[in-house]
């Protein structure tokens, strides 16, 4: 495993949003990203640092991405 320089571990832990901040940020419930986390509905990867569970901003921006459409048709 590469080891990063003491500022990108920096940059990735100020990136990290508690569930409130990335519920917000996705414009969903906590609690929904909760049902989502515990039943695998969508891969929107997460941290547990002990019982809390922590979101990249960068992962939340790349499963957006990914849900991206490009008609009006859903699925």
């Amino acid at each position: 495993m590469p080891t990063q320089a003491p500022h990108q571990i920096v940059a990735t832990v100020a990136e990290l949003l508690d569930e409130k901040a990335a519920a917000k940020f996705i414009d969903v419930s906590p609690g929904t990203l909760a049902v989502w986390r515990s039943t695998g509905r969508y891969n929107l990867p997460f941290v547990k640092i002990g019982r809390n569970v922590r979101y990249r901003r960068s992962d939340l921006i790349k499963w957006m991405d990914g849900r991206l459409c490009d008609t009006g048709a859903t699925a």
